[in-house]
């Protein structure tokens, strides 16, 4: 079993990684380009969301084609780091946020298709997802250990605001998703939590401050250039310990996928009588309660 790492501005290659291996996977959704290798002793899995030399932008990142292409190669776990604007005035530049939950209401891909990978009718795999939390407990657990342990700076938990790029963000928009509870923002975490969800990947999120959202605190452009490569230079220093706590971790996905045609009682026409002259089965509230818990 593998590590897999994916990575966004700034990060294109894996520091340290041994006998690197770009590969072609092809999915559903596309072929995916990754690279695979040794890190610490590890077998790693590498995502590069925008690619050597940054040619896609966050909107034309395949989402559901690298979540795929990481079911496909059985990865045991997913971790992704972020650059994101702070939203929270209490959170400075450089500082690092494991989160703990989501806000992406909108549930859309950036060609505006809902986030799935149930994309047609019938797939035997057709699920909900269902949880508590977004991010794997037992990753996130492992994470902190192996970061606290290296004497790094970070802030435990926060909720991750997903927003459409490429474009940054307004003052207004800012200020309304600091009322709503955001921490911080960033422009492809959201499409790729659901997705490692839904492909029942224990997945976890770290972001490192690159300076303030618009409108929270002043902010430069050279400012926020020198943050990202900053940024970069911190995921290098953890990089190993990362990828070794993932490693002995024995985690396992947050919530369940939950498929309804398992239950053929809760169907209002029962499809096993199909041709039948049975007449249509009405789920009882007790059999619809049952499926809510």
């Amino acid at each position: 079993m593998s590590v897999a790492v994916i990575t966004g501005s700034g990060i294109y290659a894996l520091p340290g990684l041994e006998g690197g291996c770009e590969r072609l996977v092809p999915t559903a959704f596309g072929t995916v380009e990754l690279a695979t290798g040794r890190l610490a002793g590890v077998e790693v899995v590498h995502v590069s969301r925008h690619g050597d030399g940054h040619p896609r932008l966050s909107h034309q990142v395949n989402h559901r084609g690298n979540a795929a292409a990481l079911r496909e190669l059985e990865v045991s776990c997913a971790i992704a780091w972020a650059t994101c604007g702070a939203v929270d005035p209490g959170v400075d530049a450089g500082d690092l946020i494991l989160f703990d939950d989501l806000y992406f209401p909108a549930n859309r891909l950036p060609d505006g298709s809902v986030c799935t990978l149930h994309a047609e009718p019938g797939d035997p795999d057709r699920a909900h997802w269902m949880f508590e939390r977004p991010f794997s407990d037992g990753l996130r657990q492992s994470l902190e250990e192996a970061i606290e342990a290296g004497g790094g700076r970070l802030r435990r938990g926060g909720c991750y605001g997903h927003v459409d790029g490429p474009r940054f963000n307004t003052r207004a928009e800012v200020r309304a998703l600091r009322a709503l509870g955001v921490t911080a923002i960033g422009q492809t975490a959201g499409p790729e939590t659901v997705l490692c969800g839904e492909a029942g990947i224990p997945y976890a999120l770290l972001g490192c401050m690159t300076g303030p959202a618009n409108g929270a605190a002043p902010q430069s452009m050279p400012g926020l250039m020198d943050n990202i490569g900053s940024s970069a230079e911190l995921f290098g220093a953890l990089l190993p310990r990362l990828v070794l706590a993932s490693a002995r971790s024995d985690v396992g996905p947050p919530g369940v996928n939950h498929g309804f045609e398992t239950r053929p009682d809760l169907y209002s026409t029962n499809p096993g009588l199909a041709g039948s002259t049975a007449a249509p089965r009405i789920a009882s509230s007790e059999s619809a309660s049952q499926a809510r818990k």
